[in-house]
C-alpha cells in the first residue's frame, strides 16, 4: 500500500489527539529515534524521548485536532502537510499549520521533524488571538 506508514502515523496522531492514548504513537519510533520542532531546540531521542515530546504537545493544549491537506510517501520519507486547530488552556483558540517530514527504517520512525512559525503559535496561546499567517506563496519545504 503506497501510503501505509503516513497512514499509521496519522491514525496514531488522531489517537493521540481525540483520547490521549499516547503509546501507539510512540510504538511508531525506533530505539535510536530523534523528535523536533521548529519551536524547540532540543532533540527528544528514542522511544522515551518520542514520549515525552508527545506527552508535551498533548499536554500544551485543552483540546487539538489536526487535518492533513497532502500525505507524501516515497521511499523511506513521508512529508504531511497539515493544519492543527485547537483551544489553549487559557481558553485561547490556537489555529496554526506547518509540515512534518518523517524518516523511517524499515517500519518504525528514525527522525521527526515538523515546521512551523512557531511565534505565531505562542502569540495565539499567550494573548488568546485567533489570526493565523497567511501561507507562503512558494511551494512549502
Amino acid at each position: 500500500m503506497a501510503m501505509e506508514r503516513a497512514q499509521r502515523f496519522v491514525d496514531a496522531l488522531a489517537k493521540l489527539e481525540e483520547s490521549g492514548e499516547l503509546e501507539a504513537l510512540v510504538s511508531l519510533f525506533g530505539d535510536d529515534a530523534q523528535v523536533s520542532n521548529a519551536a524547540s531546540s532540543r532533540v527528544f531521542s528514542g522511544q522515551d524521548g518520542a514520549r515525552q515530546f508527545w506527552t508535551e504537545y498533548k499536554g500544551m493544549l485543552a483540546q487539538v485536532r489536526s487535518t492533513f491537506r497532502n500525505m507524501i510517501e516515497s521511499a523511506d520519507r513521508v512529508a504531511l502537510e497539515w493544519e492543527t486547530q485547537g483551544t489553549a488552556h487559557n481558553g485561547a483558540a490556537v489555529n496554526y499549520e506547518g509540515v512534518s517530514i518523517i524518516e523511517w527504517d524499515g517500519d518504525r520512525i528514525r527522525r521527526f521533524y515538523a515546521y512551523f512559525d512557531p511565534g505565531l503559535l505562542g502569540r495565539e496561546i499567550a494573548h488568546g488571538t485567533a489570526q493565523r499567517s497567511e501561507p507562503p506563496a512558494t511551494t512549502p519545504a
